[in-house]
């Protein structure tokens, strides 16, 4: 069992050589790309008779097309070979672009500058499959939230760094650019060195015959990404983020010359509040979620996204009166404060959304193809960074103000969040239950360990109210596939919930012994594909918060299918709203709301041990005196 902190993550030779690489490659990027867009726009230099606006759009297509071209090869690539040779080897690569970069800053050779971006485009495209398929080789299940949380983070400090650092070395007076040259180069040594560290990971298709066809490899990679439904929608939820993201962030330094009338130093203000505040949502995602996948945090995410990108509009919806120079005399402005919030809880919420869609594309692709849907899912990020740009472009082109772009880009998030969450249910769904556990109540969990990792399970709990298949799906790491009484099953308000959760409907055999039949059947089907399945042996809710006799139900079913059967007890939701205790429904206000509700699980039982009445007595033993 690793540590319950991610933060031990960082003194592991796993995880900490593999983190200083990719920040540092981060931070070099940043230190770059970030100079060069702040040295044409308040320069005002023209490149290829592109306005300084115009430009810092065509720099990202120019930055992110190599990911579309060149995807498909790195990711075989990424698939087929060791990876900590592959490190080594992109890393050499960056040393001898940083090299051509050093030298057209040195020549104030603009076009070519745009050209070494071109080739860091191309860089960057060979290690994002690595740097991605790389955790769920040396990272475990419960540790990729937390992991991919820091390498989120870690990668939005060395875009803060990257901006401050690039900035302070591009001198926009004298026109010397030797001090940028030379942090170019050291950098991408230090990342080399560090990825000299890192420990070696197998190939996972070492027979693998590289596919040179760009065009047919990637379809057949899109293809592998395909085969997981969701998979493939949190791939697509990913690009879409980049599209948000870079839509937004590539606007900041006109945003700041041409609207709010600012310098350089405003720009990188407020792009640092933007990275902070996703640095600091990758890192709550492990807290937030229980140290696992937990999707409910995406449509929460989702939806600060747009409400904030659209008080972003608000907050400066037409140029400033007042020309600023420095940061505290924009930050004396009326509406200043706003503006750096709304760009800090973008960049939070940004967090909430991307980290939980890495884990679950990591956890749920193929072993065998992950490098492959990792670039599958850069092609589609450089699709979709593409069309952030060109929409920009047009939209700026247009004659529409920056401002109004904000708002154009939060009506768009709140459409495409719809439409995945239509194509996806269980995102929704896993909010619901995410909104249950953390605002409704409580809840504390114990003993989450004794749930099997894999293979088929049989899971029963004390039944003590309406959503305890809700507090029992949010608190188990695995999916659970709920036995719930039929009619429960149908209530308005949560039927669509319970299906998505593939929950089994049942009755009596005096109510309907065919409904009661199908579900025997269903729960063996279950088991047999090796899912964790849910019952409540009681047979009803309790009307007095005592736990009742537990039904043989639960030997039918081992003795079908002989499974490892875990005892679980709720215990504090008794007098809530959703409990049947007399009067301690709505009108009763506030119902027991954030009550403390426990939920401890108790050791597998083999199921040659397994009896209704024996799980009775753990479970009335794990609950104790708390209804």
């Amino acid at each position: 069992m690793s540590d319950k902190s991610q933060f031990a993550l960082l003194r592991q030779r796993r995880f900490l050589p593999f983190f200083v690489t990719q920040f540092l490659g981060a931070f070099n990027d940043n230190i770059f790309r970030n100079g060069l867009v702040i040295l044409v726009t308040f320069q005002g230099v023209l490149v290829l008779g592109m306005q300084p606006s115009v430009l810092a759009n065509a720099a990202a297509a120019i930055f992110i097309l190599p990911f579309f071209l060149f995807s498909s090869t790195a990711g075989q690539l990424a698939d087929k070979y060791e990876k900590s040779l592959l490190f080594r080897r992109i890393k050499l690569v960056e040393i001898a672009l940083m090299m051509l970069a050093a030298t057209a800053f040195l020549t104030h050779s603009y076009g070519g500058l745009l050209a070494v971006l071109f080739l860091m485009g191309c860089q960057s495209t060979l290690f994002g499959p690595v740097k991605y398929s790389y955790l769920p080789q040396q990272l475990a299940p419960e540790e990729l939230v937390g992991g991919n949380g820091l390498v989120e983070s870690g990668t939005y400090v060395a875009i803060i760094l990257g901006l401050i650092t690039g900035i302070i070395a591009v001198n926009t007076e004298s026109g010397s650019q030797s001090l940028i040259a030379v942090l170019l180069i050291a950098t991408a040594t230090l990342g080399y060195l560090a990825s000299r560290k890192i420990p070696a990971t197998r190939a996972v298709d070492p027979h693998l015959k590289i596919n040179w066809n760009i065009f047919n490899e990637t379809w057949r990679m899109v293809g592998f990404a395909r085969k997981d439904r969701s998979v493939f929608l949190s791939i697509l939820g990913i690009s879409w983020f980049w599209f948000f993201g870079s839509a937004m962030t590539l606007q900041m330094p006109a945003y700041t010359k041409l609207i709010l009338i600012g310098s350089k130093d405003i720009a990188t203000l407020l792009l640092v509040a933007f990275a902070i505040g996703v640095g600091v949502g990758s890192l709550l995602c492990e807290r937030m979620s229980g140290r696992r996948v937990e999707l409910g945090l995406v449509p929460f995410g989702s939806i600060g996204l747009s409400v904030f990108a659209l008080d972003l509009y608000f907050a400066q919806p037409n140029i400033s009166t007042n020309s600023v120079s420095s940061i505290g005399a924009f930050l004396s402005n009326s509406g200043s404060l706003r503006i750096l919030m709304d760009l800090t809880l973008i960049g939070i919420f940004g967090g909430f959304y991307s980290v939980p869609l890495y884990a679950m594309v990591q956890e749920r692709a193929e072993r065998r193809y992950m490098s492959r849907i990792i670039a599958a899912m850069n092609i589609l990020n450089s699709l979709f960074m593409v069309g952030a740009a060109g929409l920009a472009m047009v939209i700026l082109y247009a004659g529409m103000t920056i401002p109004q772009l904000f708002v154009i880009l939060a009506i768009l998030n709140a459409l495409v969040a719809i439409y995945i969450y239509s194509l996806l249910p269980e995102f929704l769904m896993r909010f619901v239950v995410w909104i249950m556990i953390n605002v409704f109540y409580r809840i504390r969990t114990s003993g989450a360990e004794n749930i099997p990792i894999e293979g088929p399970a049989v899971v029963v709990c004390n039944h003590i109210s309406f959503v305890d298949a809700l507090l029992l799906g949010g608190s188990i790491r695995r999916p659970v596939r709920f036995v719930m009484y039929y009619k429960i099953f149908e209530t308005p308000l949560l039927r669509s919930i319970f299906k998505t959760a593939k929950a089994i409907p049942i009755a009596s055999a005096k109510e309907n012994e065919e409904l009661l039949n199908e579900a025997f059947e269903k729960i063996d089907a279950e088991l047999a594909a090796g899912n964790v399945v849910g019952i409540f042996p009681e047979g009803a809710i309790t009307n007095d918060g005592e736990i009742q006799p537990f039904r043989n139900g639960i030997e039918k079913i081992i003795q079908r299918r002989p499974v490892p059967v875990v005892p679980i007890a709720i215990g504090g939701i008794w007098g809530s709203w959703f409990s049947r205790i007399k009067d301690a429904g709505i009108r009763r206000i506030p119902g027991r709301l954030f009550a403390k509700v426990n939920v401890r699980i108790g050791e597998q039982v083999p199921a040659s041990q397994v009896t209704a009445q024996g799980m009775e007595m753990l479970v009335r033993t794990l609950r104790g005196n708390q209804k």
